[in-house]
């Protein structure tokens, strides 16, 4: 069995690719898998980590507005098309599989146009311009959030969930004390903002470090490795609280969710994903500096079945922060509450389905 896997830009797009790529190689221990990605995205470093296959293509993404960038976007679709064209011809997949991101254009496209099998997948609540796009040409169309299908044709759309949730359920508690140095049996309070980190929500929490020597939860904060040196050199000035542990980032994710009450971060798709599948209650802060202000739209979506809270940036302070999560966790009744709402909304078997979806394709 030969597939193609594209998807990039993002870890959002990335990290559920490789899911699914890992829940086919339980079912099928010999797939041989091509991952495509954008010539100096993300991906290309994840994938290569996990020893998957990897090539790229030149491409860039449209703009919103008209510009002169986008003539040479196009220019660029057509020479990835054609390329793209070239390695499905080469590698002679069962099925092409795309994730979302600027580059599964071209991919899914000359995929679609050959007649080879083809399925999509959106997290978000709200479709990016790619998947929107692609959706008129390829087989079938799983999204992670009930929201999304609205977006999509009916007879094409399945909701799935997000693969990523399937990888995160089995964290080890004792890794994750050991990497960290949490104190076990004690509230925790992860707080993070993406894999590039957030400069709002690192100002937020260095305004509430001076406040939080003597609370009885801790924290451990993630500030990505961009801001790290100074937010570390900022913490020290204000002064370390024994109770709050500040790390730039976390590979061992699955095993620190599983210590963790309360998250608050961003609100990408696969943040959301792991939330749900997990039950834990969160404090959402969506990125304004997305497609659609789809961040929000997730947040909201969550935050109306109880399981989150939603602050904007505009409404982001430390003093609002400290104030919300101390709210949270001494309120047994409503963090159980947010608890039990946020594993209705989790589909811990996201993998398994969306591999049911690549099969029923493959098959038809």
């Amino acid at each position: 069995m030969n597939i193609i896997v594209s998807g990039g830009g993002t870890g959002g797009h990335i990290y559920p690719a490789l899911a699914l790529i890992h829940e086919i190689q339980k079912h099928h221990p010999d797939a041989s898998f091509l991952y495509i990605g954008a010539r100096n995205g993300l991906e290309q470093k994840l994938v290569i980590r996990d020893n998957i296959p990897f090539t790229s293509l030149a491409i860039t993404g449209f703009k919103r507005k008209l510009s002169l960038e986008n003539v040479k976007t196009v220019i660029n679709f057509i020479r990835a098309q054609a390329k793209a064209k070239r390695l499905i011809h080469k590698f002679n997949p069962d099925v092409v599989i795309g994730t979302g991101g600027y580059v599964c254009g071209p991919v899914l496209y000359a995929a679609a146009k050959s007649g080879v099998p083809t399925v999509i997948h959106e997290q978000n609540s709200v479709p990016g311009l790619t998947n929107k796009f692609l959706s008129k040409y390829v087989d079938k169309i799983a999204v992670s959030m009930k929201e999304a299908a609205a977006y999509f044709p009916q007879e094409k759309t399945v909701v799935t969930g997000n693969p990523r949730a399937s990888e995160i359920l089995n964290g080890d508690r004792k890794k994750a004390y050991d990497a960290t140095g949490l104190v076990p049996g004690k509230k925790t309070v992860l707080i993070f903002g993406g894999s590039r980190g957030a400069r709002p929500i690192n100002d937020a929490v260095l305004a509430l470090l001076g406040k939080i020597k003597d609370k009885a939860y801790q924290i451990l904060y993630v500030t990505g490795d961009v801001h790290y040196d100074k937010v570390i050199e900022e913490a020290k000035r204000i002064g370390l609280a024994p109770n709050v542990i500040i790390k730039p980032f976390l590979h061992n994710m699955a095993d620190v969710l599983a210590v963790t009450d309360l998250v608050v971060s961003r609100a990408g798709a696969t943040t959301i994903a792991e939330l749900t599948a997990l039950g834990l209650p969160s404090i959402l802060i969506p990125s304004p500096y997305v497609t659609n202000n789809h961040q929000e739209k997730n947040a909201r979506a969550l935050e109306k079945s109880g399981a989150a809270l939603v602050i904007t940036e505009q409404e982001l302070s430390g003093e609002r922060l400290l104030s919300e999560i101390g709210r949270i966790l001494t309120d047994e009744e409503r963090l159980t509450a947010m608890k039990t709402a946020a594993r209705k909304v989790g589909i811990p078997d996201a993998a398994e389905r969306l591999y049911q979806v690549v099969q029923t394709v493959m098959n038809s």
